[in-house]
């Protein structure tokens, strides 16, 4: 069922787990996190970039909420990265119900206008509006962009962003990068920032750069108060490893609904990963649907 996102992270606050954004960019990908989900009864957000949009032609937007509503699990059609007015805009139009507009490259004042902007259109007509302020690294391998110097997020700073844009939740940076990062490279993130952001706004916190961090880090930011986490490349990467093995060791094969079957199991074991480690399974029974 498609629900508004107010409600997702309201349920995820008061019962402590995260809920998976899942860039689902293909109909195969849409397919294994609906197929987990339903399985494991954990509420999900489908996520797309512009880009993946773009990619996927706004047709696709019919085949996603055909899902959300004919489902019984909790599900938020979000719009992720959007970097302009206009791509927030068009997302409302074409049936999102939550949008981010990301800002978070200007500077603060330029930032605060933008975002405010995009309230001021949303809210009207329903729509849920993320922020971000800082920056997310960047490890050259996504489609989300980023920095390759992260700007942590202030926490002051955070308080005087929500006061002045009346977003709806806040994407903070404390040391996470897009992308799959590079073989031996371990992240260290700021945990702590998230207990001093907290404590300053009223607002769910979201965490994006998600992939390849370790899951301890990973957990304990849930634990701390994250409400919606960011996945895209560790998902994209399992299905197509899963189609380079399967055409290393089978052959050219010309039916895709042989090929995929098995990539999308490999994508479901890592979303359902994810899953666990968010605390998200078993929690569609904390929701009135």
């Amino acid at each position: 069922m498609l629900i508004e996102m107010k409600e997702m992270l309201e349920v995820a606050q008061e019962h402590k787990f995260a809920v998976p954004a899942f860039n689902a960019g293909t109909g195969q990908l849409l397919t294994a996190m609906m197929e987990s989900a339903e399985e494991k009864q954990a509420p999900v957000i489908m996520a797309i970039h512009p880009d993946e949009l773009s990619f996927l032609r706004d047709s696709f937007i019919a085949s996603v909420l055909y899902e959300a509503n004919h489902t019984k699990i909790p599900m938020v059609l979000h719009l992720d990265h959007g970097s302009s007015y206009e791509q927030c805009i068009h997302a409302i139009q074409i049936g999102f119900n939550s949008v981010m507009i990301d800002g978070s490259h200007l500077s603060f004042e330029k930032n605060i206008a933008l975002t405010k902007k995009v309230v001021e259109a949303a809210h009207p007509v329903g729509v849920f509006v993320e922020g971000e302020l800082g920056t997310i690294g960047n490890t050259g391998n996504s489609i989300e962009n980023g920095t390759t110097e992260i700007t942590y997020t202030n926490p002051e700073d955070a308080k005087e962003f929500v006061e002045k844009t009346g977003v709806d939740s806040l994407a903070i940076a404390i040391g996470t990068a897009h992308g799959i990062y590079p073989k031996g490279f371990i992240p260290k993130l700021k945990l702590d920032l998230i207990t001093e952001i907290k404590n300053k706004v009223n607002v769910p916190l979201v965490l994006h750069g998600g992939s390849s961090n370790p899951d301890k880090e990973i957990a304990d930011s849930v634990k701390l108060g994250i409400s919606k986490i960011n996945i895209s490349s560790d998902i994209k990467f399992s299905f197509m490893t899963a189609v380079q093995k399967y055409l290393a060791e089978k052959g050219l094969e010309r039916e895709p609904n042989v090929i995929y079957p098995s990539c999308i199991r490999a994508c479901r074991d890592t979303i359902e990963q994810k899953m666990a480690l968010f605390n998200d399974l078993d929690k569609v029974k904390y929701f009135k649907l």
